[in-house]
């Protein structure tokens, strides 16, 4: 589960990878092409919770890598190309860093700051690359055709595939809108179409600073303002001063927090826990994975030999206080291969190998 932090150049990308990771890149350009990368953890009280109630010898959150991408020119000619083209084509989602804080030392790419122009601008960037490489496919598909080789039925569907790809991006539509299915979504995995890939967008803002009014330009991507250099800032203190920072401000929690979730919560993933006084560990699994399935995540020992799961949800542990007690008290769920894994799902799986 790979995050891609991109934006127009001096918007404040490395800020917030820094802040998102508590590293601490220089943020200045160096003018190379570098690609920073970090894995974190996802923040989850529950997790935090059951650690507490089985004091584990080891606690794994649910986790994900984001990485630092140079700036996107953002001309509108769709001349993403080589190395930027490829790690961005890797990326499973990504966060969109628009630039909304002053700062007269550091001058904007366009030379004025403007967060609704930058918006439409990226997206333009990332849906002109897709239109490029959606009729480049369907000219090779035409010649393919013309001198044989595969099934014609094969080159027919894949055709139909992308004729719809190409007039839904003509209406200046990113694919992600397109309703396209698992299937279809799979089959075009090879091609690198950016505007597929879901996306968050940040409003990087100075100290203080308001939040602008992007909901028109955004459109259906979920947008987040945050305090960039604030935020990574607090990122870089221990966390015994930041916890007494968070109280002394009466912050529940850092922003980036809900951040990490969101993006996490945009590929459709969600986790289930299993839990002992070895291990207390999140599991990310797509929304609608089957017990099974779900099973195979932890080892595919699991899944070849699964018999049934023992599965509670996260409230009623927390009300009950262990597995074996929700066992005496018949509360424990007692389900198959196909039942389908929720959110929170506390699950312990019987199987035979």
């Amino acid at each position: 589960m790979k995050i891609g932090i991109i934006g127009l150049p001096q918007t404040g990308k490395t800020t917030i990878f820094n802040a998102l990771t508590r590293q601490n890149q220089p943020t200045t350009m160096s003018g190379k092409m570098e690609i920073h990368t970090a894995v974190v953890d996802i923040p989850d009280s529950r997790i935090d919770n059951l650690s507490e109630l089985y004091n584990p010898k080891k606690t794994t959150y649910a986790k994900v890598t984001y990485a630092d991408i140079a700036g996107v020119e953002g001309r509108g000619q769709g001349d993403i190309s080589g190395r930027l083209r490829n790690e961005l084509g890797i990326m499973d989602e990504f966060i969109h860093v628009v630039r909304v804080f002053e700062d007269a030392s550091i001058p904007h790419a366009a030379n004025t700051i403007n967060p609704a122009r930058d918006i439409l601008s990226m997206n333009s960037e990332l849906l002109l690359n897709d239109l490029i490489t959606v009729e480049q496919k369907l000219s090779r598909l035409e010649e393919e055709r013309s001198k044989g080789g595969r099934s014609k039925q094969d080159i027919e569907s894949e055709k139909e595939l992308f004729a719809r790809l190409l007039e839904h991006l003509s209406e200046d539509s990113p694919l992600r809108e397109m309703g396209l299915t698992d299937d279809e979504i799979k089959k075009l995995s090879g091609y690198q179409l950016l505007s597929l890939k879901p996306m968050l967008i940040v409003l990087n803002l100075g100290e203080g600073q308001a939040a602008p009014d992007v909901s028109a330009e955004a459109g259906n991507i979920p947008v987040i303002p945050l305090q960039g250099k604030l935020e990574m800032e607090l990122a870089q203190l221990p966390m015994d001063e930041l916890d007494i920072f968070l109280e002394e401000y009466g912050i529940e929690e850092p922003s980036l927090n809900r951040m990490i979730r969101e993006s996490y919560a945009l590929l459709s993933l969600h986790s289930f826990f299993t839990v002992g006084e070895d291990e207390v560990r999140a599991w990310p699994i797509k929304k609608g994975t089957n017990a099974q399935d779900a099973a195979g995540e932890i080892h595919s020992d699991l899944s070849r030999g699964f018999i049934r799961a023992e599965v509670a949800p996260y409230d009623l542990l927390m009300e009950f206080k262990s597995m074996a007690e929700l066992r005496n008290q018949g509360k424990l769920q007692i389900e198959g291969k196909t039942y389908i894994v929720r959110n929170g799902d506390i699950m312990h799986v019987r199987f035979n190998v």
